[in-house]
């Protein structure tokens, strides 16, 4: 590795470390002012408040580093560039894609942590977060509670009209289970309630198909003992978000079997474990391409294409994220899409800036 290389990875990771703590204390401040009424409403301890904003640290820059990493580079290249450095380096005889080797070393350094962070310690931060939030900010619901369907093994399916998960109660309970195409009994209840370990029906109803004949069963209260636990009706809307690698992926496999209406955004966030911390090569290629050359407004120019496009890909990650959650849009092309768009540019600039 040549001084050259030392030099550039030692101001790309300092610069990228000195924007990211600019950026977080703004956006601690931001959200502080925003939510000081909610604290003071439910008259939330400070200890709790503190441990907070440390998850919110994790949260916050999880989701923006890509950009603050994209403006860091811009700042640092655009001086190199104003300070005729770059030149001195090309007109070394020095190759622009050997230029921008130590770029894609350091930004190696970041991805690598950001992936095994992002897989493994983010996911608790995240959990914290997001339930604390649920508890002493928002009031409305975190979970999806009306007209749950699920399967819950190879045979059986079950169905509430809605759901209360304090009390852990659902109202009008269906159970069906099939051998095959055919139903071989089917149980009906006007309340399920986890109780100590058991199920405890009240108005219970079944109806079991022998051969030809019907066979009903009542009873006013059955406690029972069912193939699935009672908070599988209605996840977290953001339990994705807390689990590490291991977990998410045996939650996918699970709600895939089982229908769940989050799947989706279930497969979204398993997308941006790796799309996020990926991108960071992108806009690390197209912060070189922008900022190598002299511009006529110097770095506040540069910095402006920066802040336009780091906003273009926020806004583009946003969009695709709602339609993913909102419809049935493919996880893996709203996540994995979006790098192609910007790696797209990436290109056209580097070949701009090249000739």
């Amino acid at each position: 590795m040549k001084i050259i290389d030392k030099y550039i990875i030692k101001k790309y990771l300092s610069t990228f470390f000195v924007m990211f703590g600019l950026f977080i204390p703004i956006g601690i401040m931001v959200d502080f002012a925003e939510k000081i009424d909610k604290f003071r409403e439910n008259e939330v301890p400070a200890d709790l408040i503190l441990n907070y904003y440390i998850d919110f640290v994790w949260y916050f820059g999880s989701q923006l580093y890509p950009v603050f990493l994209f403006l860091a580079v811009i700042f640092f290249t655009s001086r190199l560039a104003n300070n005729t450095e770059i030149t001195a380096i090309l007109s070394s005889g020095l190759s622009f894609q050997r230029f921008t080797k130590p770029f894609f070393i350091s930004a190696s350094v970041i991805v690598f942590f950001a992936l095994f962070a992002g897989m493994f310690i983010v996911p608790k931060s995240n959990q914290n977060f997001n339930e604390f939030v649920s508890e002493y900010v928002k009031s409305e619901e975190k979970r999806k509670t009306s007209r749950l369907f699920k399967q819950i093994n190879d045979t059986e399916y079950i169905y509430v009209s809605s759901y209360d998960p304090k009390r852990r109660r659902g109202l009008n309970f269906t159970l069906e289970n099939f051998e095959g195409n055919k139903l071989k009994h089917k149980i009906t209840a006007t309340t399920i309630r986890w109780d100590d370990s058991i199920f405890r029906l009240t108005n219970y109803v079944k109806r079991s198909i022998v051969g030809e004949q019907e066979i009903i069963k009542k009873v006013t209260r059955k406690d029972t003992i069912l193939d699935f636990n009672i908070d599988d009706l209605s996840p977290l809307n953001y339990v994705a978000e807390t689990l590490n690698f291991f977990e998410l992926d045996e939650l996918i496999r699970y709600e895939k079997r089982a229908g769940s209406p989050l799947i989706n955004s279930h497969l979204l966030v398993r997308h941006k474990r790796y799309t996020i911390p990926l991108s960071c090569f992108i806009l690390t290629l197209i912060a070189i391409s922008v900022s190598s050359f002299k511009r006529r407004g110097g770095t506040g120019s540069n910095l402006a294409i920066g802040v336009s496009l780091g906003f273009l890909f926020i806004f583009l990650d946003k969009i695709f994220s709602v339609l993913v959650i909102k419809s049935n849009f493919p996880p893996a092309i709203a996540s994995w899409g979006i790098l192609l768009v910007f790696l797209t540019i990436a290109l056209f600039l580097l070949k701009k800036a090249i000739r």
